[in-house]
């Protein structure tokens, strides 16, 4: 799985946990691009982005995380 593939993939969560059809990430993303993106939300992001990728992220991962590359990262790195 490539960098690409994640982007898309994360980019229609994205889109769908924020309901927001025109969100586009990129790995410079953070939580201060989207308006709704809140801790609240990032919980319900965290666990979408679990279920899409098959994966668990460690507590340290997540509150570790600076930006979508940070995620990208991660999900690669389970990947292998």
């Amino acid at each position: 799985m490539n960098k690409n593939d994640i982007i898309k993939r994360l980019t229609e969560v994205f889109r769908d946990v924020f309901d927001d059809d025109s969100i586009v990430i990129t790995e410079e993303t953070t939580a201060h691009d989207i308006d709704d993106w809140d801790s609240i939300e990032h919980i319900n992001l965290i666990g979408a982005v679990e279920d899409e990728f098959s994966m668990r992220f460690k507590m340290r991962e997540v509150s570790g995380m600076k930006n979508v590359g940070e995620m990208i990262d991660i999900i690669v790195q389970r990947g292998e």
